[in-house]
């Protein structure tokens, strides 16, 4: 699917660059339930998508060492068993923040991730199939699924 490293890195950066929007909304408008985003709010999908590149990031941080990664497999097993429960668990996890920790986290977990991204071996990620999907099950396609909450929450700020 790509041909190195440099090529998901510029489409993951482009796929994200809209979501970058959400951190100039006020707090209110961030706090605020969208009914068209499900009835989240904007630290929602800040938290949701952020705790979930969390976890690639530790994932690409065990890469850069390790052929494997203690964190996805741990993810995996969790995933089959609880479903859309960890979900849940984010959300609560992440309204008990403050909301300048979530902004934090939102401007700075996604660049991290990136970073360590350029110095996990090619044949960790790239050219793994199994930890390619996971990459881009947390980055790209899933700011793809949640784009429609995206334009939500923006439109209800206007």
């Amino acid at each position: 699917m790509y041909l190195n490293a440099m090529e998901f890195l510029e489409e993951e950066r482009e796929a994200w660059r809209p979501y970058e929007a959400l951190d100039g909304l006020t707090d209110e408008q961030l706090d605020a339930p969208i009914g068209g985003a499900h009835g989240w709010t904007g630290r929602d999908l800040m938290a949701h998508l952020a705790a979930w590149q969390a976890y690639a990031l530790e994932t690409a941080r065990e890469l850069a060492v390790n052929e494997v990664s203690a964190t996805k497999e741990r993810l995996d097993r969790e995933w089959d068993e609880r479903g859309d429960a960890i979900n849940l668990d984010i959300q609560v996890e992440w309204r008990a923040l403050p909301l300048d920790e979530v902004r934090k986290r939102f401007r700075t977990i996604p660049g991290e991730l990136r970073g360590h991204l350029t110095v996990v071996p090619e044949a960790r990620w790239i050219k793994h199939a199994d930890h390619l999907r996971y990459f881009i099950d947390e980055t790209i396609d899933h700011y793809a699924e949640h784009q429609a909450d995206l334009e939500a929450i923006l439109e209800a700020a206007e």
